[in-house]
């Protein structure tokens, strides 16, 4: 049995008869909200306030028949609860009630001390919008919803018919007293464990007699109106939105909150139920397909989902929902809702978008780099790639080229040198005058451990450290980089440009402490009692597979890997003579080329493929022929041939197919066809594996059949919760933008881990990108235009020297070579989606999206809206009748044509 005086306290809220039809029952959220914290007693002086009449102790008391001073403690209490509003009023203390949202339910949620204790408040918030908010489908014109979206100023300076009503500023100059406190929704979701990661603390703000009743009762703390502006201006950093409480009257609000649509249960009505017209601005996106460039900032940030990226080379190609049906329209049931909304989110539509951002492992916006470097911003380029990549100029020099092989252009001509593009910007990164340091978002300071220092763990340090967390990064090496620095040779991948980036880090804030194994040195249960509260295991895969053939432990075989490694820390190898290398991929011509320079007499490859089948990349099986390195092909390794203990030579017999018919490495040999090749040392590169060490002893942590370690693959968290693991340790070895993409995701996960209440997928972007149908495109009236090159490296010269001597391109090449590109994709904007809020447009660095004013309503007081819902809903089903009749209509025109 509930509370009687409790329910009919809701219902006295709630403006319903007590026990009518319609009234609230005991499971309903208006009293599931109250009863955690208001007593019958409590709800009895509660039912004698009113509606945004004040009343004092005294006048209270009058009424119910209490003591004024029985009458003045209860009030007190209702109002420290959240279930009133109290204000001094003359120098008397006053009380009277709210609406339930924007309200009630928000003071009741920002009452920690009680939301903590009674999870049951922070439910019932969020039962309220998802029961009560299909009901008003339809039924709130544009501008009258109880919450509604305020523009980003920024977006709509200059815009002619720009109203005072749609300015931030107008609220914040107006107001006297202000205060800020957390977001209710974000509070109310992360006590309910569904959290999204995005900034709660101190982002919302109260003016005036809201702000006066939050500092009284401990919701908010006061700040000044500068204070005010700066949350503003940092709320629009963190791609937060703005919203007014739109019940106060023309022109008026008590609040202004900083919304995230992942939490939000004002914008849950737009993006889970599609009834946009309940919040909108007056203000919609529009995107010039001219002047975009696909880089999907925009895409990223709108709360709605209202943008998505797709392309200009054929609109007939193209396919856009067609809106026909809409709230205001047509019946609205849970066959028109989103329920999903906030893990289903696409970045792209489905007959989809640019390949190159498509194919890129980290889906760098490779259309936005180039345009920023035609037109000489470069700083801006490189702030623009380190959104998704924080080493640009390692992967200038080291990157696979995946972009390239998919450019539209190569469809006309060659493809553009994406690559040497982004190599020349990157160069600002090795000028410490120039370079870009992003600016840190938060100051968590929480304790994270990162352990291995390639280029995954670092990739996920920096993206933390910009989130303000403690970052110490573990190596067991002195030097940092992991296989950048030490699996990498110098002349592909100078050190100094590695350690100009891992400079930036430092910069940050990121500890690093070298010649440390975690598992052999200090456990990861020593570093939980040191305070670290998450970890990413990252520690490459640095060893050699062997082969498993007779004479592969004699004296002279050696891995290919460990031979890099002692190379790059600059030990003695001997080398000398004539060297065999056993393997295909980029690995097997680094280890064939550093044998070279290192002072072989002869190197030549043996790898199992065919030379189209060959793993490695073909310029780098061609700069290897280049420098007089042989590359034989189809033939593995029988076994070692040895004379006292000592490798002399290897056997080899033809390989006749490396891969079954279902594409599976099944290798197939002619026995009868052999050769032995003479061989002073074997260098095996044929694989690489992990090895663990203790890292992981005494944990849940399971392992896969091929030593990776088994992870969420979205996620990226272990069997051990606080254990998050990427790169080659959890995929086996790939390249460094692969491990680089991970790095960024896994310091997302940990991000929302060690933050209490927060869901690791709930609100969070998939990434998941679509090239389009290149079929679809007619490419034949364009120029021919020839691809930039910079001078060809001379393979004698070249295989002499450890130094790096590939040029960059020069300022007049980036510029011709910028002009090739077809910007293939763009944004485009579902208007009716759109809510106006102008996040899209401050991402923007091309000046390619604005905010369009479409509608001119602006909000009534919560008395005199009444007879608009009804007239609204009187015109709407007219507007139903009308639309069923043209559907109808339409329907047997297309059946009979």
């Amino acid at each position: 049995m509930g509370k009687e005086k409790v329910l009919q306290l809701a219902n006295h809220i709630g403006g319903k008869k007590h026990g009518s039809k319609s009234s609230y029952k005991y499971t309903d959220p208006e009293y599931m909200i109250l009863e955690p914290v208001v007593t019958d007693e409590m709800a009895e002086v509660g039912l004698c306030l009113e509606f945004r009449k004040p009343k004092s102790a005294e006048e209270v008391a009058k009424i119910c028949g209490k003591p004024v001073k029985e009458t003045g403690k209860l009030l007190w209490e209702l109002a420290v609860a959240g279930a009133c509003f109290v204000g001094d009023k003359d120098g008397v203390d006053k009380y009277w009630l709210e609406t339930w949202i924007p309200g009630v339910m928000e003071m009741m949620v920002n009452n920690k001390e009680n939301v903590r204790k009674y999870p049951q408040i922070a439910e019932a918030f969020e039962a309220y919008g998802r029961i009560r908010g299909p009901q008003t489908a339809g039924i709130f014109p544009v501008g009258t919803g109880l919450m509604r979206v305020i523009p980003i100023e920024m977006a709509i300076d200059g815009e002619s018919r720009r109203a005072s009503y749609e300015e931030i500023s107008k609220y914040l100059n107006e107001a006297e007293v202000f205060s800020v406190s957390d977001c209710s929704c974000r509070t109310a979701r992360e006590i309910m464990g569904e959290g999204c990661g995005h900034l709660k603390e101190d982002m919302c703000i109260q003016l005036d007699h809201a702000a006066e009743y939050y500092i009284r009762t401990g919701r908010g703390r006061q700040i000044t109106r500068e204070e005010a502006f700066e949350i503003i201006k940092k709320a629009e950093e963190n791609g937060l939105m703005h919203q007014i409480p739109n019940t106060d009257g023309p022109g008026k609000t008590h609040a202004i909150c900083n919304c995230c649509s992942c939490s939000c249960f004002s914008l849950r009505t737009a993006t889970m139920f599609l009834n946009n017209d309940m919040v909108r601005s007056n203000y919609v996106s529009h995107v010039d397909k001219d002047k975009c460039v696909a880089c999907g900032e925009c895409v990223q940030v709108c709360p709605v989902n209202a943008l998505q990226l797709g392309q200009k080379l054929c609109e007939e190609a193209q396919v856009i929902e067609e809106r026909i049906d809409l709230p205001s329209n047509s019946k609205w049931g849970p066959d028109k809702w989103n329920p999903d909304y906030r893990i289903n989110r696409k970045n792209v539509l489905e007959s989809g978008t640019s390949p190159c951002i498509t194919q890129c492992p980290a889906h760098i916006p490779v259309q936005g780099y180039i345009k920023l470097a035609s037109q000489g911003r470069y700083t801006e380029a490189l702030e623009l790639i380190k959104k998704q990549n924080p080493f640009p100029a390692v992967c200038g020099r080291i990157c696979p080229r995946k972009c390239e092989s998919v450019c539209t252009r190569g469809d006309v001509d060659e493809p553009v040198a994406i690559d040497d593009i982004k190599k020349f910007i990157a160069e600002q990164d090795l000028n410490a005058d120039v370079r870009y340091i992003p600016k840190k978002r938060h100051n968590y300071g929480k304790k994270i451990a990162i352990v291995g220092a390639g280029p995954s763990g670092l990739s996920c340090a920096y993206y933390l450290a910009i989130d303000g967390y403690n970052v110490t990064v573990f190596e067991k090496q002195e030097a940092l980089g992991g296989m950048l620095t030490l699996g990498i040779p110098s002349y592909r991948l100078e050190k100094d440009v590695v350690n100009a980036e891992i400079n930036i880090l430092k910069e940050l804030g990121v500890e690093f402490k070298t010649g440390i194994e975690v598992g052999k040195d200090i456990t990861l249960d020593e570093l939980r009692n040191q305070g670290y509260e998450a970890f990413y295991l990252a520690i490459g895969a640095q060893s050699g597979r062997k082969l498993g053939i007779e004479g592969e432990e004699a004296e002279g075989v050696i891995s290919g890997v460990d031979f890099l490694l002692d190379v790059n820390l600059g030990k003695d190898v001997d080398i000398e003579g004539d060297i065999v290398v056993i393997g295909g991929g980029n690995v097997a011509i680094d280890v064939a080329r550093t044998a070279t320079r290192a002072g072989a007499s002869t190197v030549e490859m043996y790898c199992l493929e065919s030379r189209e089948e060959m793993p490695a990349l073909d310029e780098e099986i061609e700069e290897a022929m280049s420098e007089d390195i042989g590359v034989n092909n189809s033939w593995g390794p029988k076994c070692i041939v040895t004379e006292n203990g000592r490798v002399v030579g290897i056997e080899f017999k033809k390989c006749i197919s490396v891969f079954d018919e279902d594409g599976r490495f099944n290798p197939k040999f002619d026995e009868n066809n052999t050769k032995v090749v003479k061989a002073d040392k074997v260098l095996l590169s044929i694989g690489q594996t992990i090895d663990w060490g203790g890292l992981l002893e005494g944990s849940k942590v399971e392992l896969n059949p091929n030593n990776t370690i088994k992870v969420d693959p979205f996620t990226l968290q272990s069997g051990e919760p606080d254990i998050f693991a990427g790169g080659d340790a959890a995929t086996g070895p790939k390249f460094a933008i692969d491990a680089i993409a991970l790095g960024k995701e896994g310091a997302i996960s940990i991000h929302r881990y060690v933050q209490p209440g927060q869901d690791l997928i709930l609100g969070r972007d998939r990434r998941e990108f679509r090239a389009f149908d290149k079929e679809n495109i007619d490419l034949a009236g364009y120029d021919r235009i020839p691809r930039q090159r910079t001078p060809h490296v001379d393979g004698d010269k070249a295989k002499t020297s450890f130094k790096d001597l590939r040029p960059t391109l020069t300022e007049e090449q980036v510029r011709k070579e910028t002009e090739r590109c077809l910007s293939c994709g763009a944004t485009v904007v579902d208007e009716y989606l759109c809510i106006g809020c102008g996040q899209c447009t401050t991402k923007c660095k091309f000046d390619a999206i604005s905010l369009v004013r479409k509608y001119d309503a602006q909000n009534v007081e919560f008395e005199d809206l009444k007879p608009v819902i009804v007239k609204n809903v009187i015109a709407r089903k007219g507007r139903m009748i009308t639309h069923s009749i043209k559907k109808t209509f339409t329907g047997k025109k297309d059946k009979s044509s």
